[in-house]
């Protein structure tokens, strides 16, 4: 009786326990989501707003594959997956258990069709689920689009997150979007409020938004029928107006001195070869674009190591740039010393032959890939991004001449450079082989237009002309700055690329060159040894 007793209970058991789990699978994420696969419309929309309730973390991929025609299903057990790759053959994986499922055939799989109604509700459901997600960045991007696209369903969920927002940017955006709804209300009241928040802005949507507001019809009078509000955004939009040309200033300040920094980077070099040894290089842009393809090759032979690449090819394309450039300087510069027009010559026709030996290694522009660190934006407010590659490439600037200052200096190498520079005789007759000094100077300065190279290959392509675009930049900026003076070359690039950055919006970027030229020569005529000359004996001679 008593195993009969307890047969009967474990059945009961049983029966509860599995009714209790159809009634979860039913009304949890399984459930709900399966609530999909019907023909209509109505029954969608319910089942997306049913899952927009669960706190699952599934639910906002599923909806976003939805609303981007990614979510299908299964025909033959109705599983519903995403579709990762269309092609013939397509990828699948399943949306509950997230399983890579392989590779099907498109006749297998279906389609869970939406219309614009549905769009609609998915949009509001997926912005409502972002406001409340853990991810600061993920709520700070959907407060954005919503300021951008305001949506009215979506004011109770914007005003329930804004009281929950610990984050300070991530709260001001969602405020401005709150306000960017209440300024269309029929509410006063709430109109003013909104105006505030809109007119302490100074994003492009509120700006926008202000000067619609503050618009004037042929006769004179405002087109906003609230005569307080129109004057208010009208006054606010001065304002912003002159933050916007205060900020502008800012960032083209910042980008000339990372134009600037480009300039020092391939001008440094230029300032050992020319500015000390008197030697025409024509060929130093060729040495950037080597240390740039050695960036490259890098990659390529360790893509495992992108994350590191910059920093192994650093060293690397100093030693590749000046091997070159010791090389150079043995077979022919060092028979053309004193005759500057051959050494012009000369090496015009060695960047020609280097540029020829680069395009049989790799005949089109190839890219470099930018590490993470240095990839993506600062945004320093509402009206000014910068690049962190911008920032980065200032400071290694800085880092080089700094390095390149303490080796000329405190090393035997930058004394007996000075020396020979000074007075080749009396080094020779002190005991200093003058001819490895020549060889290893050139080498330096070629070396660093390696290392140049490598920042350049950040901002652009790395091609066998890239080198020709930086040549006569360089050449100004050392002739502008002091010829051999490394302080000058340091005040003459950061001076060009700021007075570059502030020309081109009114004149263009080549009539902006052709400007600055023009001045330089002017200033040469005035100061021929440019803004910081050397001084000393060897001048003189």
């Amino acid at each position: 009786m008593k195993r009969l007793v307890f047969l009967i209970v474990c059945i009961q058991q049983l029966l509860f326990t599995s009714l209790l789990f159809a009634e979860n699978a039913e009304n949890g994420f399984d459930g709900k989501l399966s609530a999909l696969i019907v023909n209509s419309n109505r029954q969608k929309a319910v089942a997306i707003e049913a899952l927009a309730t669960l706190d699952d973390a599934r639910v906002l991929p599923a909806l976003k594959a939805m609303l981007d025609a990614r979510l299908y299903y299964r025909k033959q057990d109705k599983q519903i997956v995403y579709l990762l790759e269309t092609s013939s053959s397509v990828s699948i994986s399943g949306v509950i258990s997230g399983e890579d499922l392989g590779v099907v055939e498109k006749n297998t799989i279906k389609k869970i069709r939406i219309n614009n109604k549905l769009r609609r509700i998915l949009r509001a459901s997926i912005s409502s689920l972002e406001l409340t997600s853990s991810d600061a960045e993920l709520r700070l991007n959907s407060a954005k689009n919503l300021i951008k696209v305001p949506n009215k369903t979506l004011r109770q969920a914007i005003s329930a997150a804004i009281e929950t927002e610990k984050n300070r940017e991530v709260k001001q955006s969602m405020q401005l979007a709150l306000a960017m709804i209440d300024i269309d209300s029929d509410n006063q009241p709430l109109r003013m409020i909104a105006m505030q928040v809109i007119g302490d802005s100074i994003s492009p949507d509120a700006v926008n938004l202000l000067a619609r507001l503050s618009q004037r019809d042929e006769k004179g009078a405002y087109v906003e029928q609230n005569q307080e509000i129109a004057e208010l955004a009208e006054n606010r939009l001065k304002d912003a107006k002159s933050q916007l040309k205060f900020f502008k200033v800012i960032e083209d300040f910042i980008f000339g001195l990372s134009l600037g920094s480009i300039l020092l980077l391939a001008a440094i070099g230029l300032a050992i070869t020319f500015g000390v040894m008197g030697v025409i290089n024509m060929a130093h842009g060729e040495m950037i674009m080597l240390g740039a393809y050695t960036t490259f090759a890098i990659q390529q032979l360790f893509p495992e190591l992108i994350q590191y690449s910059i920093f192994i090819a650093i060293p690397v394309a100093f030693l590749v740039s000046g091997a070159v450039g010791v090389l150079i300087e043995r077979l022919v510069i060092r028979h053309l010393y004193g005759r500057q027009l051959d050494t012009l010559l000369a090496t015009f026709g060695i960047s020609l032959i280097l540029q020829q030996a680069v395009r049989m290694y790799s005949s089109n522009n190839v890219a470099v890939i930018s590490p993470d660190f240095i990839s993506g934006f600062w945004q320093m407010n509402e009206a000014v991004a910068i690049t962190y590659n911008r920032i980065y490439v200032l400071f290694f600037s800085l880092i080089v001449l700094g390095v390149l200052a303490l080796v000329l200096k405190k090393t035997l190498l930058g004394l007996q450079m000075r020396a020979v520079t000074q007075n080749r005789a009396m080094a020779n007759s002190m005991g200093i082989h003058s001819s490895w000094v020549d060889a290893l100077t050139f080498g330096l300065g070629s070396g660093i237009a390696g290392i140049a190279g490598v920042a350049l290959s950040q901002f652009t392509n790395v091609g066998p002309n890239m080198g020709q675009g930086y040549i006569i930049d360089s050449f100004m900026v050392v002739v502008f700055g002091g010829v051999g003076n490394l302080l000058g070359t340091f005040f003459g690039a950061m001076s060009l690329g700021v007075a570059n950055k502030f020309l081109e919006p009114y004149t263009g970027a080549v009539i902006a060159k052709i400007m600055v030229l023009v001045f330089i020569i002017l200033f040469i005529q005035w100061r021929p040894r440019g803004l910081f000359a050397l001084k000393g004996r060897f001048v003189e001679d």
